[in-house]
């Protein structure tokens, strides 16, 4: 059905012209055939700057358009300015204020506040942020030892008196998207066990941006599971009968939001860049899962986990055709460079599943930190 814009009959032409063309706009992104909302909170909608007036000036807050890419324990500035348009001939007080937009539904975090020289860090940005101001009216924000939930979108907010605008910077971290399954089979986990499962792999719940890069990559996966903000999809590069169907283009198909505690799904993990090194440990013998944690921590390491191992074949391109444990009594392999013996065409890491603790059929990949 079109869209209509009813306005009164005895409603000035001049306010008329004003809101005509305001509310016959949709502001829905369009992602291949599928919509998304992708509403952000607060006062400026996208990146680049905010802007206000009063007593004549106007106060500028410039960010970067561009997403700001990094890696896990990596120190990263998140640039933020401000200026006066026309340029004040003495400086003013302002107080800065940085923070991080809610992504799933939870509370935004506070994460710098910032008067003069004085400054408070909140939560855990404690002791790992602080204010940038080499240049005159820069206020940039350091975060040192980039942690896996750091990512996200943060709002620079200048405040002058009673005026105050904002600019956002987006930051994202290089890793890798994988599904999981619980031990038990398929759709076991409700959102609040996903999001456990996740960290136990040394991961967290992927976003939506990251799953839909994912699948831009290549990533095709027929299971529905998670995402951090509870909705629950799952992307498809090869349209299927037993996925969606020929009749649905490829993409990222979406079961909505569920609810957290009573329905049950997979889950996409995101996995960052790798810290310290993943290997195949050379054993002359097959090991039982006890044994192959005992054989790791006799060469100093500790068994890999699932994100570890996912995260070694995709940045440091670790490729290997033999199966091993891994912590969450998995048996998997990663092969980046297919070859006839090494199962399927296409790279990536394999998966034998959770066999018998007991058996002796498996190697381990070993997990050493740096």
């Amino acid at each position: 059905m079109p869209w209509h814009c009813h306005m009164h009959d005895t409603m000035g032409l001049p306010l008329l012209v004003l809101l005509l063309p305001l509310c016959c706009v949709s502001g829905l992104p369009f992602y291949n055939g599928f919509y998304y909302s992708n509403s952000l909170n607060g006062r400026n909608s996208g990146n680049g700057h905010g802007e206000g007036i009063f007593n004549g000036v106007k106060l500028v807050v410039e960010t970067p358009e561009e997403t700001l890419f990094s890696h896990r324990g990596a120190n990263v500035t998140l640039p933020c300015r401000y200026r006066y348009e026309p340029a004040l001939v003495s400086p003013r007080p302002v107080r800065i204020k940085w923070w991080k937009l809610s992504e799933n539904g939870t509370l935004e975090q506070d994460v710098l506040v910032a008067i003069g020289l004085r400054h408070r860090s909140f939560g855990d940005y404690q002791g790992r942020v602080h204010l940038r101001r080499d240049r005159e009216q820069e206020v940039s924000l350091e975060i040192r030892d980039l942690r896996l939930e750091d990512y996200g979108r943060y709002r620079c907010e200048v405040i002058d008196g009673l005026e105050d605008e904002s600019g956002l910077v987006e930051l994202e971290l290089r890793g890798v998207v994988f599904p999981y399954q619980h031990p038990r089979g398929r759709y076991q986990f409700n959102f609040h066990e996903a999001q456990r499962a996740c960290e136990e792999q040394d991961a967290v719940v992927a976003s939506f941006e990251q799953l839909f890069r994912a699948w831009e990559e290549g990533l095709d996966w027929c299971n529905a599971g998670w995402l951090q903000d509870a909705s629950v999809q799952y992307p498809i590069t090869q349209t299927r009968h037993p996925c969606g169907g020929l009749s649905l283009a490829p993409g990222v198909r979406s079961y909505g939001p569920r609810h957290r505690r009573r329905h049950r799904y997979d889950v996409f993990c995101f996995a960052a860049a790798l810290r310290g090194q993943v290997y195949y440990l050379e054993h002359p013998e097959k090991l039982t899962l006890a044994e192959a944690k005992e054989a790791c921590q006799e060469d100093g390491a500790q068994i890999a986990k699932v994100g570890q191992l996912f995260a070694a074949w995709k940045f440091r391109g670790l490729d290997r055709c033999d199966a091993g444990w891994l912590a969450d009594g998995s048996a998997r392999y990663p092969v980046a460079h297919p070859r006839s013996n090494c199962g399927s065409v296409e790279p990536g890491v394999r998966s034998f599943g959770f066999p018998d603790p007991q058996s002796r059929n498996y190697g381990v990949y070993c997990h050493r930190p740096r």
